[in-house]
């Protein structure tokens, strides 16, 4: 199976590749892709050289321009679709229906891959996306059990990618407003879910309180590690129950059900972090490839290699086995 690794800088890039990756996912650095954070991403300089880099390496860049246009500005994303075609991208990772008609009808030989923002997560959905738009890859959400990933598989000719490390959203893929309230920015319109620019630590009295547009979203005393302050993972009291009310801050670790994935038919595994360093990204990949050519030589796969990496080394198989709350 593909690994498909994230890469939001030009160094990340270069570790995925050497580390092992198959494929690497990327973006503009603009509003056009939903992790639009200050020193992240590429400018189309970048992006060429990257994309040589991978080529020359035997890799394939795919580009993410997956939020939704704003009214009356989609010629910034129509930029973005018609630069990645020009720059020989392999692929552009699309979610709104505009955009994947524009690509269909402006440049019917760059392929299209539907982003996971799309949410389409039941066989005629997928096919409607293949037939309407010609994609060829459908990234499938996070919400789905093993058994319905094949039986979506038995049902369409169309690959499935599949994410299966790091970073789990309790929303419907990513169509969350929820940081907007605290912040005024969502991911799907700004591309930033709970931006670094409103995040605040403070210490009291020992204990580090991290908050998200001035509001206190978790406390941890000295000897607890600290989450990222995102409102989802907050630690909240409503009437009489206190803790994580949303989801645990955790991370999805799907490494066990990799064969499972394997006979249900899927085509690419998906591992979430373009905000992670060139380091992490490195250490990811190569556990993942320890993991999958074992596995494609018919051989047994190693397990727990990538629970350290894990946010606040624990981790979830999220809905993949119907257990995420």
């Amino acid at each position: 199976m593909e690994i498909v690794c994230p890469a939001g800088t030009p160094a990340s890039l270069r570790a995925a590749v050497k580390a092992g990756a198959h494929t690497i996912y990327c973006s503009f650095a603009d509003e056009t892709n939903a992790r639009n954070f200050p020193g992240l991403n590429f400018d189309r300089s970048e992006m060429r050289d990257g994309i040589a880099f991978a080529h020359n390496h035997g890799a394939k860049v795919l580009i993410a321009i997956n939020t939704f246009p704003r009214a009356g500005a989609e010629a910034i994303w129509h930029a973005a679709i018609s630069d990645a075609a020009d720059l020989g991208a392999d692929a552009v990772i699309l979610a709104d229906l505009g955009l994947l008609s524009f690509a269909a009808e402006s440049h019917p030989d760059l392929r299209r891959h539907l982003s996971v923002q799309a949410a389409a997560a039941n066989a005629d959905m997928v096919n409607f996306y293949a037939e309407a738009f010609g994609v060829k890859r459908v990234v499938l959400p996070r919400v789905l059990s093993v058994p319905e990933i094949a039986a979506i598989n038995a049902e369409t000719e169309i690959e499935t990618e599949v994410f299966v490390f790091g970073g789990l959203c309790v929303m419907a893929e990513g169509r969350c407003s929820l940081s907007s309230y605290a912040t005024g920015k969502s991911p799907n319109m700004n591309g930033v879910c709970s931006p670094p620019s409103h995040v605040d630590y403070r210490e009291d009295k020992g204990v580090l309180q991290a908050r998200l547009g001035g509001y206190l979203i978790h406390s941890a005393a000295k000897d607890e590690p600290a989450p990222y302050p995102t409102l989802c993972k907050g630690s909240f009291t409503a009437g009489d129950n206190s803790g994580y009310l949303f989801e645990d801050p955790v991370s999805l670790n799907a490494e066990q059900l990799i064969p499972q994935l394997q006979k249900a038919g899927v085509t690419a595994l998906k591992i979430e972090g373009r905000q992670r360093s060139a380091s992490y990204v490195a250490q990811v990949v190569k556990n993942f490839r320890a993991a999958v050519d074992p596995l494609a030589a018919g051989q047994a796969m190693p397990a727990g290699m990538l629970t350290r990496l894990s946010e606040g080394q624990a981790s979830t198989v999220g809905a993949y086995k119907k257990i995420w709350r």
